[in-house]
């Protein structure tokens, strides 16, 4: 690179998903440029005026060892993309048949988006599967030309201190700060450069248990350049942070656009795993409506204690003798009688006899 470009005194931070989303839709009709100074990107859109495009490629061509075009995504790469996917991801023998013949068929890579759409178990794995490899060809590129440089979404810094790092990248005296947050931004560089990036282990162990993960959008700081050149400014590529920004799609330019041209136009990207919790969610309240037809109401309920109370008081003046013979013939409790017991026993001992009366005057 020429030298009367100034040299940056910490390594570039630069924005994983904005690379991320330039590789996906880098293509034969969309040409993307990479800042090797600062670290921005182009993004050189025909919807631009004529004007504004002669003179953004008049800069872009005057400095070719400061733009690199981000490369484009052949048909090749693409191929493999799925193809990887599907011989190292899917596990069902009919599920990976089925993706293989639509690899193997005409307009493959919207066949198989739509596909995976379809089934949610497959897409989890599909966007992981494809940020991996994405980042792997990302850092391979920049490597490829030397760069120095870290991903803001990695760092483990306030938004306040990123910030001064990007507005003092090229001033060689800073404060104390800002000079350790160097030191900690040399360190993480390195990372990049070590062949764990390019061949990530897998990791090893018992894995741990299945929760639901709680996707929180990371603090990111503000854009500041200061070596852009006037008539590349309105060609900055600047799109806000998503998680899942590259849609791999090569007619739709986010995710929303294609999930309304898929079949039946009106799906909505659901979590496999908050899909299967609704459902429960849906079971149980189906449970508790039913409970709640067998559950006696306030009302009912107060009208069966008066039938009882009401019940309770007419029992003892319409008692039955059968109830009395039943009580006679219970057991009763041993023990020394009451006096109460003891009359009535001596009561029932006594035998009364009628008195006969003598008519004496019918004698006579």
């Amino acid at each position: 690179m020429a030298e009367d470009y100034p040299k940056a005194r910490n390594p570039l931070i630069l924005r994983y998903h904005r690379l991320l989303e330039a590789f996906s839709k880098s293509d034969d009709e969309r040409d993307f440029y990479f800042d090797r100074v600062e670290g921005f990107l182009l993004y050189l859109d025909l919807d631009k005026t004529e004007e504004e495009l002669t003179e953004g490629e008049k800069e872009i061509k005057s400095t070719p060892d400061r733009y690199c075009l981000v490369p484009k995504l052949t048909y090749y790469e693409t191929k493999k993309f799925m193809e990887g996917f599907v011989n190292e991801k899917v596990y069902d023998i009919d599920t990976k048949e089925k993706l293989l013949d639509i690899i193997g068929s005409k307009e493959a890579r919207e066949n198989f988006l739509e596909f995976i759409y379809d089934h949610l178990t497959e897409l989890d794995k599909w966007q992981q599967y494809y940020h991996e490899r994405s980042r792997i060809r990302i850092i391979e590129y920049l490597r490829k030309w030397n760069i120095i440089f870290v991903f803001e979404e990695d760092l483990e810094l306030s938004k306040n201190v990123v910030e001064k790092l990007k507005e003092h990248l090229f001033t060689p005296k800073v404060s104390k700060e800002v000079q350790q947050a160097r030191d900690l931004l040399e360190a993480k560089a390195k990372t990049y450069y070590s062949n764990e990036a390019l061949n990530p282990r897998p990791k090893r162990g018992r894995p741990p248990k299945q929760q639901l993960k709680i996707e929180m959008e990371p603090e990111l700081a503000d854009d500041i350049y200061t070596t852009t050149p006037l008539s590349l400014r309105c060609f900055l590529f600047l799109p806000e942070y998503s998680s899942n920004a590259a849609t791999f799609s090569s007619k739709f330019e986010n995710e929303a656009q294609l999930l309304a041209s898929l079949k039946g136009s009106n799906k909505v990207k659901v979590d496999s795993k908050l899909e299967v919790l609704s459902q429960r969610l849906e079971s149980l309240r189906h449970i508790s409506h039913r409970l709640k037809e067998f559950r006696p109401t306030a009302s009912g309920a107060e009208e069966k204690k008066t039938s009882i109370t009401a019940s309770a008081e007419v029992i003892p003046e319409s008692e039955s003798k059968l109830s009395k013979v039943a009580m006679d013939l219970l057991p009763k409790k041993r023990g020394r009688p009451t006096k109460k017991e003891m009359i009535e026993e001596k009561k029932k001992g006594v035998k009364q006899v009628t008195q006969i009366k003598y008519n004496w005057d019918k004698k006579k």
